[in-house]
């Protein structure tokens, strides 16, 4: 996949959509120029044509592509971004008339991923996501893609070369999916074996920029990358979150979503998507101070309820309230307003956060006599203990018990100002 930026210089594009009534052009073309920009590229110019359908071999019309083509050379443009995915004869017919590199959508969001993978799992997804978005645009792709310079199926000489690429293509494409697999399976069992613990996980999913990293970082202190650019994280990281009520909970920072999200991403990341539809709760991360919030909530829950995560308690944590204060009085239990820039709403969170997850562990003061010292160990074991103290009655601990201990835990239990209970 071509690498966009170069020698740490940005590189100059003009942005490239279409608007056939079938989504918001403008609200689209917007997130590709904060796309190009996470990318390293200097937008000079975009250009949105209106039209019925895109045309069959240039996606814009003849007239529009002149236009630009007029500007390249002036404005020293370097690279066309295209606001769609192009088929591989649209692109070479495009970079054939303008003379000039083209990209797609998809290849720039591609070359962003492939930039920010940092786990083997996720360099491997982002590889099979490229490889199989190059197979279905080797085809007739010719010079267009030798421009693009470097890579698989890239240099566009005759038949033979063609079926050779693709054969190899192929190939990587299972030897990718293969060790895929293999890594699914190590993530599968570390996932069964916090179920079978007894460990309960929430997934901090919505739409990217949102806020999820810095909320994650404020809750955990897990140092992620958070920066105001989107997909500024990519792999999924847990750290341990203990609960006001002193639980403990394994805390999941997702990927970003945004609209549009290339088919053959989401076939690639479905593995780690899934890990979601797994969680005990999702933590829905909304940017209040968007316009366009509600496009954005729907966006995320089209992709929950397709993960099959429909019957998973969520909590709507709309982020960056101090941008909207005006906003933030509301008395639905299933939202949070925060601020994760500035820490404010934190307490509220951890409150609802707790309230929602299912109730696997109390926080129970107890005084078990010294003849049952093996259930003490028992829920030593099990539980976090938060004081131990011995008296003639036996020892008096606070600690948190399992619900399948409860009941036998109830006979011993204490009110925190019961005279009986002294300590010696």
């Amino acid at each position: 996949m071509h690498e966009i930026t170069q020698n740490d210089e940005q590189t100059r594009v003009i942005l490239v959509g279409i608007d056939t009534g079938r989504y918001d052009a403008q609200i689209s073309i917007d997130e590709l120029a904060e796309l190009a920009d996470t990318a390293g590229c200097t937008v000079v110019r975009t250009v949105v044509q209106s039209r019925p359908a895109p045309e069959a071999s240039t996606c814009i019309g003849s007239g529009k592509l002149a236009e630009i083509k007029e500007l390249i050379e002036p404005l020293e443009i370097e690279m066309l971004i295209f606001d769609t995915e192009l088929t591989g004869m649209q692109m070479r017919n495009i970079a054939d008339i303008t003379d000039c590199k083209v990209i797609d959508r998809t290849m720039l969001i591609l070359d962003i991923f492939a930039g920010r993978a940092r786990s083997a799992e996720g360099k491997v997804q982002v590889a099979l996501a490229q490889y199989r978005y190059r197979l279905t645009r080797l085809t007739g792709s010719g010079t267009a893609l030798s421009r693009l310079g470097g890579g698989i199926g890239t240099r566009g000489p005759g038949e033979t070369k063609l079926e050779t690429d693709r054969r190899h293509i192929r190939a990587r494409i299972a030897s990718l999916e293969r060790e895929l697999r293999e890594l699914e399976k190590h993530r599968k069992y570390l996932g069964s074996r916090r179920k079978k613990d007894g460990i309960l996980t929430a997934a901090i999913v919505g739409y990217t920029n949102a806020g999820k990293s810095t909320l994650f970082n404020l809750l955990t202190d897990a140092g992620v990358l958070s920066e105001d650019r989107l997909f500024a994280t990519l792999d999924v990281t847990a750290r341990a979150l203990e609960l006001p009520d002193g639980r403990s909970v394994l805390l999941l920072d997702t990927v970003g979503l945004i609209r549009r999200l290339p088919h053959h991403l989401v076939e690639a990341f479905r593995s780690t998507l899934e890990e979601t539809a797994q969680a005990d709760l999702i933590l829905h991360v909304l940017d209040a101070s968007e316009h366009d919030i509600r496009e954005r909530m729907q966006i995320t829950q089209d992709l929950l309820n397709e993960l099959g995560c429909m019957e998973i308690p969520q909590l709507h944590v709309l982020n960056k309230a101090d941008l909207v204060p005006e906003l933030t009085q509301t008395n639905d239990t299933d939202t949070v307003w925060i601020s994760a820039k500035n820490g404010t709403g934190t307490d509220a969170l951890l409150q609802a956060i707790a309230a929602k997850l299912p109730q696997t562990a109390k926080r129970m003061r107890l005084c078990i006599p010294y003849s049952d010292g093996s259930f003490l160990q028992m829920l030593r074991q099990e539980g976090q203990l938060f004081s131990e103290t011995f008296t003639e009655h036996g020892t008096l601990v606070e600690i948190m018990v399992d619900v399948r201990r409860q009941k036998q835990a109830a006979q011993y239990e204490v009110r925190a100002d019961e005279d009986s209970i002294r300590t010696d």
